[in-house]
C-alpha cells in the first residue's frame, strides 16, 4: 500500500497573447508536494509544512489549496478523507501569473488519487482539475506538460491538443516584485467585444500555433498581438510600455502578459535571449521595479511522481 507520494508540478504561462483562456505552456520551474498518510491521527486531520520563497504566505490549515484539491478528489470518489501530512516546497512565485494555484490543484489531486490507489485515470484527473480551476489553460499543461490548446466539445468535455514548440524558441519570463490579483485582472475586461476583435483574435491564434511550431520570426511578431485581454490589462502593470519597447529592441519576437500578470513573457531565439533578459531588467529597474528575469525551457513532461510504501 502506498503511504507517501511526492508530486512535482511545473509552473505555467497562459494565454500567450491571443490564446486567452485556452492556450498554456508548462515551464521549467516547479513546486513540489509530498503527501504522507498519518496512521494514528483521526480522519480529516491535516498537517501542512511549507518551505521556499514566500512560504510564510501560504495557508497551513484546511483552506490550503493543495489540501482542498486533495479533499475534492476523495469527495468525488465518495470516500472519507484520510489524515495526511503535506510538505510543500515552493519555487513558483505566488500571484504573479505563473500558475502557482494550478500547481497546488494538480498536486493535490494527483496525491489524493495515488493514495486512494489510482481509481481515476489521467483524463479524469484533468477534467476534475479544470472544474476546480474554472478554465483549462494552466492546469492542463501543469498536469501533462508541453504547450496545449484546450477546447470545450459539443459532447460536454474538454478536447486537448498539443502545440509543437520550436526547439530554438526561448520563453523569457520577467517576474516583478509586485502582485496583480486575477480578480482585478478579470474586472478590467469588457463584457462584450466587436466582431472585428473576435476575427482578429481567431486569425492571430491560428498564426500563433504555426509560429510556435516553426519558430518563424515574422509570424510570431504578428501572432502575439491580441485584442481580448492585453490592451485592458497593460495599464495595471507599471512600466509595461517601457519593458515592451526594450524587449522588442533587443530582438524579442514579442512580449505578452503571462496569465493574469504581472509577470511578462518574451519569446526570443536562443541567440537573442540573454540580450532580451538584460533589456527587460534595465527597463523595469528604470521605473523603480525590482524584477527576476529568467530564460526557461518548456517542460514537456508535466507533473512527475515518486511513490513510497
Amino acid at each position: 500500500m502506498i503511504k507517501t507520494v511526492t508530486v512535482r508540478v511545473p509552473a505555467t504561462t497562459a494565454n500567450l497573447g491571443p490564446g486567452f483562456d485556452c492556450v498554456g505552456a508548462a515551464l521549467s520551474l516547479h513546486n513540489q508536494f509530498q503527501f504522507s498518510l498519518l496512521e494514528s491521527a483521526t480522519p480529516a486531520t491535516v498537517n501542512i509544512e511549507v518551505s521556499g520563497a514566500e512560504a510564510d504566505r501560504v495557508k497551513t490549515d484546511e483552506s490550503n489549496l493543495a489540501y482542498q484539491a486533495f479533499v475534492k478528489l476523495y469527495e468525488h470518489l465518495n470516500q472519507p478523507v484520510p489524515p495526511v501530512q503535506i510538505t510543500i516546497q515552493l519555487e513558483v512565485p505566488l500571484a504573479r501569473g505563473l500558475g502557482s494555484s494550478a500547481t497546488a490543484i494538480v498536486g493535490g489531486l494527483i496525491g489524493a488519487n495515488l493514495l486512494a490507489q489510482s481509481p481515476l485515470d489521467r483524463d479524469a484527473v484533468m477534467q476534475l482539475a479544470i472544474a476546480i480551476e474554472g478554465h483549462p489553460d494552466n492546469v492542463v499543461p501543469a498536469l501533462i506538460g508541453g504547450c496545449r490548446l484546450s477546447a470545450f466539445s459539443t459532447a460536454g468535455d474538454w478536447m486537448i491538443s498539443d502545440i509543437p514548440w520550436h526547439e530554438d524558441l526561448v520563453p523569457v519570463v520577467a517576474i516583478p516584485n509586485f502582485e496583480l490579483s486575477t480578480a482585478e485582472a478579470r474586472r478590467v475586461l469588457p463584457t462584450q467585444y466587436s466582431r472585428a476583435d473576435a476575427i482578429f483574435n481567431v486569425a492571430h491564434l491560428g498564426l500563433l500555433v504555426r509560429g510556435l511550431e516553426t519558430g518563424r520570426a515574422d509570424w510570431l511578431q504578428t501572432a502575439l498581438h491580441d485584442r481580448i485581454h492585453q490592451p485592458y490589462r497593460q495599464s495595471l502593470i507599471v512600466g509595461y510600455e517601457a519593458v515592451h519597447s526594450a524587449a522588442m529592441a533587443a530582438g524579442a519576437y514579442g512580449l505578452v502578459i503571462s496569465g493574469a500578470g504581472p509577470t511578462l513573457l518574451a519569446l526570443a531565439n536562443s541567440a537573442q535571449a540573454n540580450g532580451v533578459e538584460t533589456a527587460i531588467t534595465e527597463a523595469w529597474r528604470s521605473h523603480g521595479i525590482a524584477v527576476d528575469v529568467r530564460s526557461l525551457q518548456i517542460d514537456t513532461y508535466g507533473a512527475s511522481i515518486h511513490l513510497q510504501d
